[in-house]
């Protein structure tokens, strides 16, 4: 039968259901993923996108089941303005969303690409108004207040987005927030950690807090400056909010913004909530991205590296040999199936043991005894330290040629 936490195709902790800890969830029925990697993805220092790779990108999310694509902010070049404009051309089943400035201007752009809604950013931090932007705080509120009414009268569905609001005071930047939804125009708020200071355990204070003041859609828009971004997405929809910005493969600003796939197969696996995407092109699609931009990932994390399921372990080998044809779950958390990922593969190293050459002589249908084995993994491991890393097809051959 299955469960939450185990079904053909992942076996997690039934610990995340006990009362106690389910009790804290206030998750949403829909919640929706608001991708921003044509956007702030793009913001990544040396990350260019053409605008023909942003429509493939684009269509590609789509395919994934992504709710809503932030196609790219129409002010940035005539480039970008083109490829939002091919993309609602699309007419993808996503909703395809525009950025702006804080600027009129900026908003009419945005309307004159079609899209369905539109993220309007102000800074809220008082700090960095007075400071970096040499504002005062009023021309905030009015500038705010501007914009949003003109997305509205627009009729595009309006996220207001307050730049650094998690540094900003607390009594300021609710203050900010009500006069926008009082005199200007927000169909949703996002709660911005641009900087990824924000705690994981404050994340719940923080939606609980806005929810008591302004009755709109929460989304979260957090960044991964303390490798936190995903952590206190889940964080933030477990507390009730309704939108999660995110990116393919945590790109983004500085360190990044939080990965699609990090919270999807979470909340999938550990949650039992499914949001509706096809998991098994997650892993093709960070594939795809990658090599449009020459954009590494470690090839150990988590759902897209391309080792993970890579066993060099002579323990772990042992393991999987023995249940491989049967219940694979117990060697992996999900089977790679699940994100579209290959499968599971002994590979030889320095860690290798008897099993894994067992696992690479039937590859080659060759029959060694007992002391040959522990004389080719001595072999083995000394190629691998010659190597410093993995042994080739070609090394392998070289080694067992003497048992031919």
């Amino acid at each position: 039968m299955t469960q939450k936490w185990k079904s053909d195709l992942w076996y997690t902790s039934s610990w995340n259901h006990l009362d106690q800890v389910a009790k804290q969830y206030h998750f949403k029925d829909q919640i929706k993923i608001h991708d921003v990697t044509l956007r702030d993805g793009e913001q990544q220092a040396g990350l260019v996108l053409t605008s023909e790779q942003k429509v493939t990108l684009a269509e590609k999310m789509d395919e994934v089941g992504i709710h809503r694509i932030e196609a790219g902010m129409p002010a940035v070049s005539k480039e970008d303005s083109d490829a939002i404009k091919t993309i609602v051309k699309k007419k993808l089943s996503a909703e395809i969303f525009g950025f702006a400035r804080c600027m009129v201007e900026d908003v009419k752009r945005s309307a004159d690409c079609g899209v369905d809604g539109i993220v309007i950013e102000i800074p809220s931090n008082e700090q960095m108004i007075e400071k970096a932007y040499r504002w005062d705080l009023q021309k905030a509120i009015d500038l705010s207040i501007q914009a949003t009414l003109a997305a509205k009268k627009a009729g595009l569905y309006t996220v207001f987005f307050p730049i650094d609001m998690t540094r900003a005071s607390m009594d300021w930047v609710l203050e900010l927030i009500e006069s926008v939804a009082n005199q200007g125009h927000m169909d949703a708020l996002a709660l911005v950690d641009t900087m990824g200071g924000l705690a994981p355990h404050t994340v719940p204070l923080l939606v609980d807090t806005v929810k008591s003041r302004i009755n709109k859609p929460l989304e979260l828009h957090f960044h991964d400056d303390f490798g936190l971004g995903s952590a206190n997405s889940i964080m933030g929809l477990a507390a009730g909010a309704d939108v999660v910005h995110t990116t393919i493969s945590a790109c983004g600003e500085r360190a990044g913004n939080a990965a699609y796939e990090d919270i999807a197969l979470a909340l999938l696996t550990m949650y039992g909530k499914d949001i509706g995407l096809d998991y098994s092109k997650i892993y093709p699609l960070s594939q795809l991205f990658r090599e449009m931009l020459d954009f590494p990932v470690r090839t150990n994390r988590g759902i897209v590296g391309d080792r993970i399921f890579d066993i060099e372990s002579g323990i772990v080998a042992g393991w999987y040999n023995n249940v491989k044809e049967n219940d694979l779950l117990l060697v992996a958390p999900y089977l790679p199936e699940l994100v579209g990922h290959k499968k599971s593969n002994i590979v030889l190293g320095k860690h290798s043991g008897i099993p894994s050459l067992d696992d690479w002589l039937d590859r080659e249908n060759l029959k060694l005894t007992k002391e040959e084995k522990t004389a080719l993994l001595a072999d083995v491991k000394l190629r691998a330290y010659q190597n410093s890393g993995l042994l080739s097809k070609q090394d392998f051959d070289q080694l067992v040629q003497r048992y031919k």
